[in-house]
């Protein structure tokens, strides 16, 4: 039911990175292209990585992509979890939790002592779903985003 995603998967992975961009109405934010997640999933050097969901009839109906990070208080890498998404007519069926349960194998085998995720304040049933496996928020910490014009201007680009 999981398992690791193949170059074979970049269009049904993009055409669900779209899906979950527009469930989040950020649609017009994606800029990415089926050549770039090619490149960063499975280049020389990738920078992401990615596991998938399939039915028993072998449909890719979610992902997850995720990437290390590293904790300098616990002295070890984590897994950041960038997106996880199960397309709408199959949620319910386990495949959310099957994702997550993955990364949680892949932290416990590597000795990785984090899985870390944000989560839109908006998005009531994941915050729900991440509560039922007991996922923790951390209310105390907000995240802090530099892009675009912002990012180029703090580096003394014009």
């Amino acid at each position: 039911m999981i398992r690791n995603a193949r170059i074979t998967d970049v269009p049904v992975l993009y055409a669900m990175i779209r899906e979950l961009a527009e469930y989040e109405k950020s649609l017009h934010e994606v800029r990415t292209t089926e050549e770039q997640l090619r490149e960063a999933l499975f280049g020389a050097h990738p920078a992401a990585f990615s596991h998938v969901a399939e039915t028993e009839d072998g449909e890719v109906v979610g992902f997850s992509i995720w990437f290390l990070n590293f904790s300098t208080w616990r002295g070890v890498h984590g897994i950041y979890l960038e997106d996880l998404y199960v397309r709408p007519g199959v949620r319910g069926g386990g495949y959310g939790k099957a994702l997550l349960a993955e990364l949680a194998r892949t932290c416990v085998q590597r000795g990785y002592e984090r899985l870390e995720w944000s989560v839109l304040n908006w998005n009531t049933p994941a915050i729900d779903f991440y509560r039922s496996v007991g996922a923790v928020p951390m209310d105390e910490w907000t995240v802090n985003r530099l892009t675009d014009g912002a990012l180029r201007a703090l580096a003394g680009e014009r």
